[in-house]
């Protein structure tokens, strides 16, 4: 029986994508090369440090360990400029909503994402509260897809992996999830997310007893 939900936060609650190719794309700019929105989406779920890499190899940029943690810090400060003027408005379509039905059953609630400013952006948002644990960046040591966030998250709920459902829109945070031994939703395309249990475009018209009844089965 499913007793807990993990929700990523980019792309799963909130867009924050664009605020992350916006920064990423301003630094690589600033190092004399580019990179696209197709080659962005790759770095969905990952990571700050291992994303700063895999620009930097697409750049053929090679830098000391210093070097880089001034880069990220720099990312992360023009980052949080853009993304401090968040507010409810910028929840994704049908979350609330969601999360209302959530609040009538007995399920625990935990965030799993790999951003170090999870709890800025959901304070932002109205919705640090909804949550019963935060696992963000700041807990953990290894990025999706090792399954450590998601399993942080089942420890603080009390729950076994075999009871939690993950939430994710992005492959790496879905074979965290399956890592972990969880039941994933995929939030976004099928075609993308082909690793996840069910797939669906958004949290909109999602009914929760029968999302229930697919894993009780």
């Amino acid at each position: 029986m499913i007793k807990g939900f993990l929700f990523d936060l980019d792309g799963v609650i909130v867009e924050t994508a664009i605020f992350h190719y916006q920064a990423w794309r301003k630094m690589a700019n600033d190092l004399g090369f580019d990179i696209s929105e197709e080659f962005n989406e790759g770095l969905k779920g990952i990571s700050r440090m291992d994303s700063l890499n895999l620009i930097l190899e697409h750049g053929n940029i090679a830098l000391s360990e210093s070097e880089k943690i001034e880069l990220a810090t720099k990312k992360n400060e023009h980052y949080l400029t853009l993304v401090s003027k968040m507010t409810a408005d910028d929840i994704l379509p049908g979350v609330k909503e969601f999360f209302t039905q959530i609040k009538q059953t007995n399920i625990k609630i935990a965030l799993g994402s790999v951003s170090k400013n999870a709890k800025t952006i959901l304070d932002g948002v109205g919705l640090i509260n909804e949550f019963e644990a935060i696992i963000d960046g700041t807990k953990i040591t290894k990025g999706k897809p090792d399954p450590e966030v998601f399993l942080k998250g089942a420890a603080e709920l009390g729950l076994s992996p075999e009871e939690c459902l993950v939430f994710e829109d992005a492959m790496a945070g879905v074979e965290a999830g399956k890592n972990a031994g969880m039941k994933v939703i995929g939030i976004g395309n099928a075609e993308v997310l082909t690793k996840a249990d069910i797939v669906f475009d958004g949290f909109e018209g999602i009914e929760l007893t029968q999302l229930l009844n697919n894993f009780s089965k």
